[in-house]
């Protein structure tokens, strides 16, 4: 390895909080991480997700002000862009989003895809852009879906990797605003984008399957119902929430689609900004995953890292981690957005427990 890559490498090391595991771990990732995202609107328009994993990689709340200049792969840059907040792994001083959001309410975020996507080789008169240049690109650029919609028309998704020795994560994007949410997809045989009417994304398989599936569930529903098994039976309504029996309850991206997807659509609260992003939490709080309930080996064991939720209209980021379930949150407001330095903040970890006596 030459001494640029080593140095390069090491700069990496020393952001993230980890050692000799690097790289396996970079190998794990690739074939389980779990992560679900979802919308919900009230008043305001709310995007976030959750990240599953058994590490962090070193994840800060970052906001990218309208003046820091990105780099582009294949020549140019990205320059006198929309600000944006989100969550990132910072290398090389450059923000590596998982979820992001501009100050004009648009929201991205990237998950597992892991076998399905496929990325090309650069090509001659398209929009050649690297799976971690999608999100400031979209974000950059683009104040709706709609926007967003044309920009990728002369997108070509290529497999150029951050660094040559790091591998090229495979993922699949949704992309929201108030007005609409799609899925985009990169596969052998093309790129795809489908509109997303439930808000909802996991990770495999492809979203027009996951969709499909949901005509699996048609069934459920949030009252008890009467018998119809037969009526010549007589057959009692035991407990509450019999209308849900049948919602999957393990932790399978599939599974996780199916509940998240019943819970969002059937979710209720107040129009207040505290029940607004309390009830987004407790709607990604359906598939939180505990540690011990998916174990990787070598004691090791999946978890949800974080939950974030962004009111997109004020561009506040509101997030929890698996050691601190208070929600916390950075306005990026209260930054200089005109400014041309990343502003980051470590999350709050360990539980702040309020005693009451």
């Amino acid at each position: 390895m030459t001494d640029w890559k080593i140095q390069r490498l090491g700069n990496f090391l020393e952001y993230a909080d980890y050692r000799t595991d690097f790289f396996n771990s970079l190998s794990r990732m690739e074939e389980q991480n779990m992560c679900t995202a979802a919308t919900y609107k009230t008043n305001d328009f709310y995007f976030g997700r959750t990240l599953d994993y058994e590490i962090s990689y070193g994840d800060q709340i970052v906001i990218t002000p309208r003046n820091y200049v990105f780099d582009l792969r294949e020549g140019g840059q990205l320059r006198n862009h929309y600000a944006m907040i989100g969550m990132a792994c910072v290398m090389e001083n450059y923000p590596l989003y998982y979820d992001a959001v501009n100050e004009k309410g648009l929201g991205i975020a990237g998950l597992n895809f892991v076998g399905n996507a496929r990325y090309k080789k650069p090509v001659d008169g398209k929009d050649n852009i690297t799976q971690f240049e999608l999100i400031p690109w979209i974000l950059g650029k683009c104040a709706t879906v709609k926007e967003a919609r044309q920009l990728l028309k002369n997108m070509n998704l290529i497999d150029t990797p951050f660094l040559p020795d790091l591998p090229v994560a495979q993922l699949h994007w949704i992309i929201a605003d108030k007005e609409e949410c799609i899925t985009l997809e990169s596969l052998e045989e093309g790129m795809k984008i489908y509109d997303n009417p439930v808000g909802v994304l996991t990770n495999n398989p492809p979203f027009n399957y996951q969709m499909f599936n949901l005509n699996n569930y048609m069934q459920l529903a949030v009252e008890n119902r009467s018998n119809t098994f037969s009526e010549n039976l007589q057959l009692n309504q035991y407990s509450r929430g019999m209308g849900g029996m049948g919602l999957p309850g393990d932790l399978s991206s599939q599974s996780r689609f199916v509940r998240v997807a019943f819970v969002k659509m059937n979710s209720l609260s107040g129009d207040t900004e505290d029940e607004s992003v309390s009830q987004f939490f407790h709607i990604l709080g359906s598939v939180d995953q505990q540690r011990g309930c998916c174990k990787l080996g070598e004691d090791k064991y999946e978890i949800t890292l974080y939950t974030s939720c962004c009111n997109t209209d004020k561009g506040i980021y509101y997030y929890n981690t698996y050691g601190n379930h208070q929600i916390s949150a950075v306005d990026m407001h209260k930054e200089d957005l005109d400014g041309e330095k990343l502003y980051t903040y470590a999350p709050i970890k360990g539980e702040q427990i309020r005693m009451q006596n």
